[in-house]
């Protein structure tokens, strides 16, 4: 087959941890010829999408982990599959692409349109049974009657990534006011407030999920001491982690929807039983479950997309 990633320059990368590289060593290892480009290279014309590409292999090492050819403008039909890797943020110019890789004229994963349509902390929300209280608002009053409700919350940016722009809150803190004009930007920008669930202690677990099924072992990253996030870039570490009773339910009922929408590789965050978020621009993950289980996310997902659409 012919792969196209669309991704961050990969140059760029931490290979020991990135799944988008571990895509790219696992469909080389199957013979799949690879090839990269940015979302800076992506054109449309002629009502087909286009990009500057760059023929790559790709060495499982920390240093000179990437050859890269000569970048060529090739149409993306010309390819069997486009990975649609990008990191959020999802702001405008991301959304432009997944708009352009419509037009791609072959098999786009994870599906641009869905990708456009799922966002990953409003997402959770219809499956609200499995999320802890919350509020989707930009107004400041309604968000300390919130805090004052709950008192404890977690207020996240709904397009950020890595625990970016994340704020714990209690009510006596003093600089409730500040904080909440800084993360909604005076009002301006919608944000979502979760009830902060002290099970993050024991760690904010990840799931893949590969065409709507569960890979049997999950991530757990269980924050620094100094810390609430339980994210890898923020200083939190990874252990192993089964999947619970709960959490196979939960992806019993996601993995239809899921596979439905054309999300192929998701990752799913779970603290303490509570869905918090649903990641499907480019979940990460799939390199320490590897080392954890000896299962690896990326291998299930050429065996998916060898068979086709």
């Amino acid at each position: 087959m012919q792969i196209a990633v669309l991704m961050d320059p990969i140059q760029g990368i931490h290979p020991a941890r990135d799944t988008s590289f571990a895509m790219l060593l696992t469909a080389q290892s199957r013979g799949h010829s690879c090839w990269v480009m940015t979302m800076a290279s992506l054109e449309l014309r002629d009502g087909q999408a286009w990009g500057q590409l760059q023929k790559v292999h790709v060495v499982d090492q920390e240093t000179d982990f990437c050859q890269l050819q000569t970048p060529e403008l090739r149409p993306l039909a010309a390819f069997d599959v486009v990975l649609m890797r990008k990191d959020p943020p999802v702001d405008l110019d991301y959304l432009h692409a997944c708009q352009i890789l419509e037009h791609a004229g072959t098999w786009v994963v994870n599906d641009p349109q869905a990708l456009r349509l799922a966002n990953e902390k409003l997402f959770p929300l219809r499956f609200s049974r499995w999320l802890p209280p919350y509020l989707v608002s930009r107004n400041l009053e309604d968000l300390r009657q919130f805090l004052d409700e709950q008192g404890e919350i977690v207020v996240k940016p709904l397009s950020a990534r890595g625990g970016e722009g994340v704020f714990y809150l209690h009510g006596k803190d003093p600089n409730v006011g500040s904080i909440l004009e800084t993360a909604t930007g005076r009002g301006e920008h919608y944000v979502m407030a979760q009830r902060f669930l002290p099970a993050i202690r024991q760690g904010d677990k990840r799931i893949l999920l590969v065409d709507g099924e569960a890979i049997p072992g999950a991530l757990l990253r269980v924050p620094a001491a100094h810390d609430f996030r339980g994210n890898l870039v923020a200083g939190a570490t990874a252990q192993a982690a089964e999947l619970s009773p709960s959490d196979r339910e939960l992806c019993a009922e996601l993995g239809p929807i899921l596979r439905e929408q054309g999300l192929l590789f998701v990752g799913i965050d779970v603290i303490g039983g509570h869905l918090t978020e649903i990641n499907v621009t480019s979940p990460t993950g799939a390199r320490e479950i590897h080392r954890f289980f000896g299962v690896d996310p990326t291998t299930r997902l050429w065996e998916r997309l060898e068979r086709g659409p």
